[in-house]
This record gives C-alpha cells, sequence and structure tokens, in this order.
C-alpha cells in the first residue's frame, strides 16, 4: 500500500520547496528588503490610499461631514470647470510656462551636458558642474526672496541694466504680466539646469572610449563625434526624459509660481495648480478643486500614454 507522502503531487512539491527557498532568499536579503519594504509602505501609504479621496470630486463634501455621507452629485463639478470663466486664461497660463519650458529648458541641459563632457581639465569640469548644480539645493522659498529683491525697480537688475544704458528708469518685472513667463521659465532653467545635466553625464560615462578613438583615427572632430557618436549613445535616456516631460506639461512647477505671483502679475501667474490651491484651500471649495485636480491628472495620464506610443514606434524606445 502507498503511503501518505507519495500522494504529493510534483507540483506542491516544488511550490512547497519554491517557497522555502523564497523564505531563506528573504532572510538572507532582510537589510535590503527591509529597506525596499519601507519604500513600499510609503507608496501605498501616500500616493494609493489617498485615491481614496477621489470620490469627493463626484460628491458635494462637506468638512463637517465624511466622505461616505456626502451626497452624490456627479460630474456637476467638472462642467462647472468646464464652464468657468477662468478656464481659458488657467490653461493658457500653464501650457504657454510648460511649453517654454519644454522647447527651451529641455534642450539645454543636454547641450551643457554634452559641452561639459568635452572638457580635458577635471578639476574645471567638476567646478563648473558644482555651481553650475548648487541652485538645485535651494528652496523656491528661498529664492523667491532673493529674485524679489533683485527684480525689484532698485534692485540689482535694473542698477545693472540702467548702468549699461539699457534702461533709462527702472522696472518693476514682478509687477508687470508681459515678463512674468520670461521670469519663470528662465529662473527654472537656471536653477535646474546643472542637476538635470547630471543624467546625462551620467549616460555619456557609458559610451565606449574605443569609439571616440576610431572616430578619431578616421579624422572625426569634437562636433563630429558628438552628434555621430555621443548623443545616439544616449538616445535612449533622452527618450524617456522627454516622455515623462510630455507627461508634466500640465504641472507648472506650484513653488515657484507662488513665491513669485502677486496681485498684480495675476493675468499671467493663475495656472492650474494654482487654480485647485485658491479653490481648495482658500475658497474651500474641496469637491470643486479635487474634480479639477482628477481632469488633471487624466489628461497627463493620456500625454504620457501618447508620448510613449509615439516614441516606441519611431524610436523604438519607451517606457513600456
Amino acid at each position: 500500500m502507498p503511503s501518505s507522502n507519495s500522494s504529493r503531487t510534483p507540483a506542491a512539491f516544488q511550490s512547497k520547496r519554491g517557497a522555502a527557498g523564497w523564505i531563506r532568499l528573504f532572510y538572507r536579503q532582510r537589510q535590503l528588503q527591509t529597506m525596499a519594504l519601507l519604500g513600499v509602505a510609503w507608496i501605498l501609504i501616500f500616493n494609493y490610499i489617498p485615491m481614496y479621496g477621489i470620490l469627493i470630486a463626484f460628491k458635494n463634501f462637506s468638512i463637517i461631514k465624511p466622505v461616505s455621507e456626502a451626497p452624490w452629485v456627479g460630474f456637476e463639478h467638472f462642467r462647472a470647470f468646464l464652464e468657468d470663466e477662468n478656464l481659458l486664461s488657467v490653461i493658457r497660463n500653464t501650457l504657454g510656462m510648460s511649453l517654454l519650458k519644454l522647447v527651451i529648458g529641455f534642450p539645454l541641459p543636454i547641450l551643457f551636458a554634452l559641452f561639459l563632457n568635452e572638457l580635458r581639465s577635471v578639476r574645471f569640469k567638476k567646478t563648473v558642474q558644482t555651481i553650475s548644480y548648487l541652485p538645485h539645493f535651494l528652496s523656491w522659498v528661498i529664492l523667491g526672496g532673493i529674485l524679489s529683491t533683485w527684480l525689484a525697480d532698485t534692485g540689482l537688475i535694473n542698477k545693472l541694466l540702467e548702468g549699461l544704458g539699457i534702461l533709462r528708469e527702472p522696472v518693476a518685472y514682478l509687477a508687470e504680466p508681459a515678463y512674468f513667463w520670461g521670469i519663470v521659465v528662465s529662473t527654472d532653467i537656471w536653477k535646474e539646469l546643472g542637476w538635470s545635466a547630471i543624467i546625462y553625464l551620467a549616460a555619456m560615462a557609458g559610451v565606449s572610449p574605443e569609439l571616440y578613438e576610431a572616430a578619431t583615427m578616421d579624422g572625426a572632430g569634437r562636433f563630429q563625434k558628438m552628434w555621430a557618436i555621443t548623443l545616439p549613445s544616449i538616445k535612449g535616456t533622452i527618450t524617456i526624459l522627454f516622455i515623462l516631460a510630455i507627461s508634466g506639461v500640465l504641472n507648472s512647477n506650484f513653488d515657484q509660481i507662488l513665491v513669485l505671483r502677486n496681485s498684480l502679475n495675476e493675468s499671467a501667474s493663475n495656472v492650474v495648480d494654482v487654480y485647485v490651491y485658491q479653490m481648495g484651500i482658500a475658497n474651500s471649495r474641496f469637491s470643486y478643486a479635487t474634480a479639477v485636480g482628477l481632469i488633471k491628472s487624466v489628461i497627463a495620464l493620456g500625454l504620457l500614454l501618447g508620448a510613449n506610443y509615439v516614441t516606441k514606434r519611431f524610436n523604438q524606445t519607451s517606457l513600456f
């Protein structure tokens, strides 16, 4: 008569053996696994669990009652936003500044990294790199105060331009809506140029030196090697970052806008993020603000999928 152990199927035996192997592997890597689990827990707590609050967009939520007791209103808040008189100005300001940052700010770190990679003096290269990414570590609260002082009618910029004979009388730049987009784009590039270039420099470090040596033997100059070797070698990195930049085109750097805007430049500084903040926090219209934020997230998801599809079809490189 066969023993009871013979009744176990090979699949069950392999499953039990595999589970024991995973447990042993987890124990051997317990320090690394603990660090990874903390990251997963952080994502779950701060990214996925709060998604329950999306229900507020479809309800008439009041802070004095729980979400479950709020009455359903369907798409009323979405319709109210699409009929809002501020819709066009908010979209225009958001897309205007974001597209300028994309067109001007995206290729500049690539060019900066290309020229920085060509420097032969290691000490000079490190010095330039350190100076360029130092502003990244300063918050926009600090930089906002510095820029407000520099751009005032008695500030450094006016004094410098008057000294050079470019201006005859001072200009209060932050009080003029016409200058606001340029200020936002230029200061964002100044702050993030060096930091953004680090990723491209890391990608360039992986390019085989033999390719440059072969190109040198063929008589190629520095610009020819940058165009024919360096850029194609980091094409994948550029593509991935471009996809992410496209998906974030509706993000207008809330911190930067908030510290630089005022009542005088409001017509040029009222973007989606600031509008959501005003509606949700200042005016306590939580459901309406959630609906606007949800519209923005859905559009961002569509942009991400669209950019990923286009780059995958024409460049054979994508996020997924």
